[in-house]
């Protein structure tokens, strides 16, 4: 479908993407020198990374293989998190204008016992296994064929704000994926006021022993809350505008502002959605939320504002399989398989596209323990017609939102942040 004087902002978030401690990194239990692009730079064997070169990432800290050219083609700056937080939810919901005073609860230690008794008496569950901090993986291993003699549910959290439920549902497992399901819904329905986590997460696996479990991710099912004010995606969508969420935005959201969704399952999967989008080639329909009173698929020529489009990219594999991990050359890999990607997505934008890479929180894979980190983020800014600047230090994440709705040219009424854009934002030395 051809529209006439289209606009369209894609934003990717490299998750877990940090480029140098926040000031009150301490707070947090952090060190302002941890630094999740210098710390692979330093350690990773290989990092080539010529296209986030070219976007000026190399700008952003003193690095041994990331090189600051001296006419890059994009803008260049970090954020700060105005929000308190380090995680995932926090994160991406600034990015599109709600600042949290009070950070969701997390449980180092462990979920409280009346929570975990409720969870039994209102699941009908006899007992449980784990009920702490642990890697999805590990877990696995220390706790999967005790699941797999007692049917007991695996409950686990990290350092993000989640309560975590793995089971076995393969043929010889004794609960199903249903049953899995069913307890998240109520673990959701439990976990409210004081210890409302941002989400829960149904982690479903096969496997005969604890040498060949492995997590079934296109069956996972997050639970998440739905944000507490207006966001970025619901001024487009209350416009009608187009807002594509693009990996796990429809969870970090709970589907709000949202009218069109791709849960792909990893960053290949991400990266190929982008750039087909970017050639024209989506099929709207297959992935539109919204519905018509027969139950068809909304049509794209149905929004008043089609012509405006946000396309909200999470590409989590830097976070969830070499952050926490600890995977310095893994991660090296994966921002090197995203650069090769936006050689191709680069070279296709429209005259009237817009490109944002930043992140949500770093997670040092060079640092102690397996905790996300609190950090600067990257805001890397392309447009075929905007002149590269430096773009400085930003107060907030919630520049990303306004630089949005600037662009698309819709009402930002209410929303937090300032504009990235040379119109609203004098470039900074």
């Amino acid at each position: 479908m051809a529209l006439d004087n289209q606009k369209r902002v894609f934003v990717i978030v490299i998750d877990a993407f940090g480029v140098g401690g926040l000031p009150d990194a301490a707070e947090y239990g952090d060190r302002t020198d941890f630094n999740t692009l210098g710390g692979i730079d330093r350690q990773a064997d290989h990092l080539n990374l010529p296209t986030l070169e070219k976007l000026g990432i190399g700008h952003l800290g003193k690095f041994k293989n990331v090189q600051a050219l001296s006419s890059p083609v994009g803008s260049y700056g970090k954020m700060s998190e105005m929000s308190r937080g380090k995680d995932t939810t926090t994160g991406h919901w600034e990015m599109m204008g709600i600042y949290l005073e009070t950070p969701f609860p997390t449980y180092p230690e462990g979920f409280p016992k009346d929570v975990m008794d409720r969870f039994m008496a209102e699941t009908g569950v006899k007992g449980y296994l784990g009920n702490k901090p642990a890697s999805g993986t590990d877990i696995l291993k220390e706790l999967g064929e005790a699941h797999l003699k007692t049917g007991h549910p695996i409950i686990y959290t990290s350092a993000d704000s989640v309560f975590q439920i793995a089971a076995h549902v393969g043929p010889e497992s004794k609960c199903t994926l249903e049953d899995l399901y069913r307890w998240c819904e109520t673990a959701r329905r439990i976990l409210r006021d004081e210890h409302q986590v941002s989400r829960v997460i149904a982690r479903p696996f096969l496997g005969a022993n604890a040498d060949t479990f492995k997590r079934i991710g296109e069956s996972r099912r997050d639970y998440a809350v739905t944000p507490i004010e207006k966001t970025t995606l619901n001024r487009i969508q209350e416009q009608g505008g187009v807002v594509l969420g693009i990996g796990k935005i429809e969870d970090i959201f709970n589907f709000s502002g949202l009218t069109h969704s791709w849960h792909t399952g990893n960053n290949p999967d991400g990266l190929n959605a982008i750039a087909q989008i970017v050639r024209r080639e989506l099929d709207w329909d297959s992935v539109c939320l919204e519905k018509n009173a027969d139950g068809t698929p909304k049509a794209l020529s149905d929004y008043v504002n089609a012509d405006k489009q946000f396309i909200f990219v999470n590409l989590v594999d830097t976070d969830s399989i070499y952050g926490h991990r600890r995977d310095v050359n893994g991660y090296a890999r994966a921002l090197e398989q995203v650069d090769t990607a936006l050689v191709g997505i680069l070279a296709q934008l429209g005259e009237n596209d817009l490109l944002m890479i930043s992140a949500d929180h770093g997670c040092d894979p060079t640092a102690p323990g397996s905790d996300h980190t609190r950090e600067f983020v990257p805001i890397l800014l392309y447009g075929k017609n905007l002149p590269p600047r430096n773009l400085g230090v930003r107060d907030s994440f919630a520049d990303i939102g306004r630089t949005v709705l600037e662009w698309l040219a819709l009402d930002k009424d209410g929303q937090r942040g300032k504009s990235l854009l040379p119109q609203e934002a004098p470039a900074l030395v």
